[in-house]
């Protein structure tokens, strides 16, 4: 497989080059399909960390995988590009975090992307369960498994403006402006990079800040939608975890990875909607529960855990810089 040339940006539904990170893909059965992906030596937003950064990031490698989703569909089932997809369901984990150890390059990666499930309608398979092994070098670095679902242009502006009008809500959103949190409480260096608004903490160590959605942000929002983008709310969970992680003690790096995680998203996530994401007090070993609400309905819910990213001793963490309010 070739790793120089990446692959057309519509395929992978970006609309940025430097956004693209698959570069090659070739089927190798009914049921399986073999991706190449390379990862920049420095990223502005994945790379964004007060830590030293000498392990990739997770969400990077989904963000790859996520990319997966659009080239089985197209070249793999035949689905015309125009169709609009939805995620339903991501999980990943890192078995080993030194698989994740950056190289003085650029990190080339094989992904092995395999149909688990295909949901069917009516009108024939509208959605896949796509398994994924992620191989940096020769270690395995991630696996993961995403569930999605496509439509027409025609069936999705009908959803949408069924769903919009009945919240009361215009054709057109614009996404609610907010304060954004201190980036280095969750481990960033530019403010550009911060997805929540200062959080509040409860007297149990619940954490809860509101998603704030920067439609002009060069990664999140690479193309315009009329709604929060999935990766943006997984975003916004492991920020607000970071934050619910160092108030109970459990990490001591100012970057921890996350090493797990498990999302169901139930619905759409308007932006011109108040949205409160909630973290769940964090316990010693074990994942943290995140939500994100918006008024009436559950948007999306989650499990996280996070990891300190490298070995030794503990380095100071940020402190907050606001009162503790219940």
């Amino acid at each position: 497989m070739q790793f120089t040339r990446k692959l057309p940006k519509d395929l992978v539904h970006r609309s940025a080059v430097a956004e693209v990170f698959l570069t090659d893909a070739e089927s190798r059965g009914d049921d399986e399909m073999v991706l190449a992906a390379r990862f920049p030596r420095r990223h502005a937003f994945y790379d964004d960390v007060l830590g030293p950064g000498r392990r990739l990031d997770p969400f990077l490698l989904l963000e790859a995988c996520r990319q997966g989703i659009f080239v089985v569909a197209h070249r793999h089932l035949g689905v015309r590009l125009g169709h609009k997809f939805l995620l339903r369901a991501v999980e990943f984990e890192v078995q080993d975090p030194s698989a994740l150890t950056r190289p003085e390059g650029p990190a080339d990666a094989v992904i092995t992307s395999r149909i688990e499930r295909r949901f069917r309608t009516g009108a024939g398979i509208r959605g896949l369960r796509l398994a994924f092994t992620l191989v940096l070098g020769d270690r395995e670095a991630l696996r993961a498994r995403i569930d999605y679902s496509w439509m027409t242009p025609e069936e999705w502006a009908g959803l949408r403006s069924g769903q919009r009008g009945a919240l009361g809500l215009p054709a057109v959103p614009v996404a609610l402006r907010g304060p954004h949190v201190d980036p280095a409480l969750v481990g960033r260096r530019a403010r550009a990079n911060t997805v929540i608004s200062p959080p509040r903490t409860a007297e149990d160590g619940t954490h809860t800040a509101r998603l704030v959605a920067e439609t002009t942000h060069p990664t999140l929002y690479d193309h315009w939608v009329d709604h929060v983008p999935g990766m943006l709310e997984l975003e916004a969970f492991r920020q607000l975890a970071l934050r619910a992680a160092v108030s109970a003690g459990t990490v001591r790096t100012p970057s921890p990875l996350p090493v797990a995680l498990s999302a169901h998203f139930r619905r759409f996530a308007e932006m011109d909607l108040p949205l409160e994401c909630r973290a769940a007090p964090a316990l010693p070993g074990t994942g943290i529960e995140c939500t994100l609400r918006q008024p009436g309905a559950l948007a999306a819910e989650g499990v996280i855990r996070l990891a300190d990213a490298d070995p030794g001793p503990a380095r100071a963490l940020p402190a907050p810089t606001a009162p503790r309010a219940a």
